[in-house]
């Protein structure tokens, strides 16, 4: 992904000018430019748009539409316009955040969030505002961050369960496994609370997310969930009913 989060970006506004002197049309070439502050929100944005209803997760969440992706605040409200080939949570950067320019470290912050249209990556602020476009020179390298997970996913007779890897030592005694497998499918997704991780999970031919303790905390009634980043990054699973529209659910599971 050229480690900048290149997931999302957008349009080139096409500026002309012609002169006319005494009847004379001087033709003038087209000159095309890219302007940081001309993407405007579908409406004027205002801190009441920013109010969270759910503290967990961002203010905004990105959504698609007619195949293109804009972001709608918690109550649905459509902010940024549905414009972009793919977008990012307003979520950090590394890359920008170690960037040897300074001035530019600021657009690694989560106050941003990374956008695609055509072949360009930009981040915007929270109004729609493109205010960086992503140029290699200018990213930095992320410092290594690897964290061992306690759990992992155990199959026994083509089915699911969970073990705990500092205490788990004979497969045969039931009392060892953290869950028992019974699932037709486990993945643990990655999030900041290892001893409490969200586990998507298969039964019954339809997905749901459990926790540690085998608590269903999303019910079985999807298709798909996804095993993406949006849990780490926004608390938020990507999950679809009919296998095509894809939409969030927060663990409450509230769409958006």
């Amino acid at each position: 992904m050229k480690n900048v989060f290149y997931i999302i970006l957008m349009v080139l506004p096409l500026t002309f000018s012609a002169q006319i002197k005494k009847s004379t049309v001087k033709k003038v070439a087209a000159k095309t430019t890219i302007k940081m502050s001309t993407s405007k929100p579908a409406v004027a944005i205002s801190n009441l748009d920013l109010i969270k209803i759910n503290d967990s997760i961002p203010a905004l969440i990105p959504q698609i539409k007619n195949g293109r992706f804009g972001f709608i605040n918690q109550k649905g409200k459509v902010i940024i316009p549905h414009q972009y080939s793919n977008v990012g949570f307003f979520y950090q950067d590394c890359n920008l955040l170690n960037s040897p320019n300074e001035k530019l470290k600021k657009f690694g912050s989560e106050n941003y969030a990374s956008v695609r249209l055509g072949e360009d990556d930009f981040r915007i602020d929270q109004a729609g505002n493109r205010v960086y476009k992503y140029k290699t020179s200018d990213l930095g390298k992320c410092p290594p961050e690897f964290k061992k997970q306690l759990f992992h996913s155990y199959v026994q007779n083509g089915y699911y369960g969970i073990i705990e890897d500092a205490k788990f030592t004979n497969a045969a005694d039931y009392r060892q496994y953290q869950i028992y497998p019974q699932y037709q499918y486990l993945h643990i997704l990655e999030g900041d609370d290892l001893k409490n991780p969200m586990i998507i999970a298969s039964y019954n031919d339809r997905f749901g997310v459990i926790d540690i303790h085998g608590k269903t905390i999303i019910p079985f009634e999807y298709s798909d969930i996804k095993r993406n980043f949006s849990w780490k990054a926004a608390r938020l699973f990507e999950v679809t009913k009919d296998g095509k529209n894809y939409y969030f659910v927060d663990r409450e599971n509230r769409s958006y």
